[in-house]
């Protein structure tokens, strides 16, 4: 089987995700800004999760476009990511409402390493299709980035145990260093086009 009929499903239940998160913010009472200010932690919160599930949207969509076939392994692979993706709302809205409090801040940040934990298993289930000289094996050998986000997302959920803020902004950071789309599929892509 192609792709186009996994990428059309994890398309949408990604949409489904975002639409959730900005249910999450109500809408004030009140039509002055004033009322606006209770909001701005839900607020903040959302912006971070909204970029976190569009990096994975942007990199799953790349990781894919570079993968021929599809597999029952990988078919699981993408349900387990897109199962930690869909808390997402969850934890956002909950760290938001709670005002980065301690217990819901860890739980944003388990939900991100756990997301981060299949998105690196669904690599690997398709790595383990390709052979040992394909250019997705090459494109995806050093991985800095995958390696980091783990430990990052680890060392931020310690944290919040005595400072939510410097946790959350761990996460942050963990969210900029992925802003950028995994360049070394996209010059696989393009040297592949090049050869065609």
């Amino acid at each position: 089987m192609n792709t186009s009929r996994l990428e059309a499903f994890s398309d949408g239940v990604i949409a489904i995700i975002l639409t959730i998160m900005v249910l999450e913010l109500k809408v004030p009472h009140s039509p002055s800004l004033v009322a606006l200010k209770p909001l701005f932690p839900v607020f903040l919160v959302y912006i971070m999760s909204f970029i976190y599930v569009g990096i994975y949207w942007n990199n799953h969509h790349h990781l894919f476009h570079a993968t021929k076939r599809v597999n029952g392994g990988m078919l699981w692979a993408n349900l387990h990511l897109l199962f930690w993706l869909s808390l997402i709302p969850f934890v956002t809205g909950w760290m938001g409402e709670n005002h980065f409090t301690t217990i819901p801040t860890m739980m944003y940040g388990f939900v991100l390493l756990m997301a981060a934990i299949a998105y690196y298993i669904l690599q690997n289930v398709i790595l383990r299709t390709h052979k040992e000289d394909s250019q997705l094996r090459k494109a995806l050998s050093r991985d800095l980035k995958g390696k980091l986000s783990p430990v990052l997302y680890v060392i931020a959920i310690i944290t919040a145990l005595f400072s939510e803020p410097l946790s959350a902004a761990l996460y942050a950071s963990v969210a900029l260093i992925w802003l950028v789309p995994d360049r070394r599929i996209e010059k696989m892509l393009a040297s592949r086009e090049k050869g065609d």
